[in-house]
């Protein structure tokens, strides 16, 4: 499948819309509160659930995060919950908070806490629940699941779109990719808008090793072939490389504001490196 015909509204300006309206991830580790010093104020920062801390420690930095003045976006993975009464008193904190989005992954635990199996059981539960969200996000995976095939992430996606408001991709690294998948995605008749999930600054090593774990395929590759081979093992070896994702917020940013995309924004995988990932995007805006 080709990629369609790009908006009109240009690369710079949708980049720059991308840029500026950009959210951040962050996980809830003990760097979280000298991290967050390091976004702008009012910034919208999601929070994972950390497979070693669980999902109290979620709750806990995003009421925080909130309390300070920042968009919290709680991360509330449905295998991390032991169940209905968990869940609800979890709801009601992040209402009592002020938190208007979540975002409900299934999550990596091998095996559930509780009777959430999966992201649909646990957003079929939340329905039942007093405390309302004006927002809730579902996960996207533009270059497939390890473990979960095409057809069944396709057919999980149609189930749970009823109750989300939009979607948040996968780590990737090839702009084209992402188009396509999204076009995928409308051709099965899935209409959410997306947030984009792309990589922040940091070293070429590092960033190598969270691709191979969260199942990265052929972004790797593509990683490679940008840089040049001779460049990439270079940098690889060397650990003094650093990637920057100016070729996806370019790639994306001619797309911006074209209906058939529904293109929302950037979610930014920090994975705590925020100085460096914000000091890349301050220059892009400035420049």
């Amino acid at each position: 499948m080709s990629v369609g015909t790009a908006a009109t509204a240009g690369v710079s300006d949708g980049a720059e819309y991308l840029l500026a309206n950009a959210r951040f991830e962050l996980m809830p580790f003990d760097s979280f509160d000298d991290e967050i010093e390091h976004l702008p104020e009012g910034a919208t920062i999601a929070i994972t659930t950390s497979p070693q801390l669980g999902i109290e420690r979620t709750v806990e930095k995003s009421e925080a995060a909130a309390a300070a003045g920042f968009e919290v976006v709680p991360h509330i993975a449905a295998r991390y919950i032991e169940g209905p009464d968990q869940l609800e008193e979890i709801a009601r904190r992040l209402a009592e908070a002020g938190i208007t989005d979540i975002f409900v992954p299934g999550g990596d635990r091998e095996e559930p806490a509780g009777e959430f199996e999966s992201a649909y059981d646990l957003l079929v539960e939340l329905e039942e629940f007093e405390y309302e969200f004006d927002d809730v996000g579902i996960t996207g995976y533009p270059e497939g699941h390890d473990f979960i095939d095409d057809e069944t992430l396709a057919a999980e996606m149609k189930k749970k779109a009823p109750y989300a408001t939009y979607i948040v991709t996968q780590l990737c690294y090839d702009p084209d990719t992402v188009l396509e998948w999204i076009e995928e995605v409308r051709d099965r008749g899935v209409d959410l808008p997306v947030e984009i999930g792309i990589p922040g600054v940091m070293n070429y090593q590092r960033l190598m090793k969270i691709s191979q774990k969260v199942g990265v395929g052929d972004s790797i590759k593509f990683l490679r072939k940008t840089t040049g081979v001779l460049g990439f093992v270079k940098q690889l070896v060397g650990s003094r490389g650093t990637y920057k994702p100016d070729d996806l917020i370019d790639g994306l940013g001619a797309y911006v504001g074209d209906e058939t995309y529904g293109i929302r924004g950037v979610h930014i995988y920090t994975f705590n490196q925020t100085p460096d990932t914000e000091s890349w995007r301050l220059g892009r805006l400035d420049s």
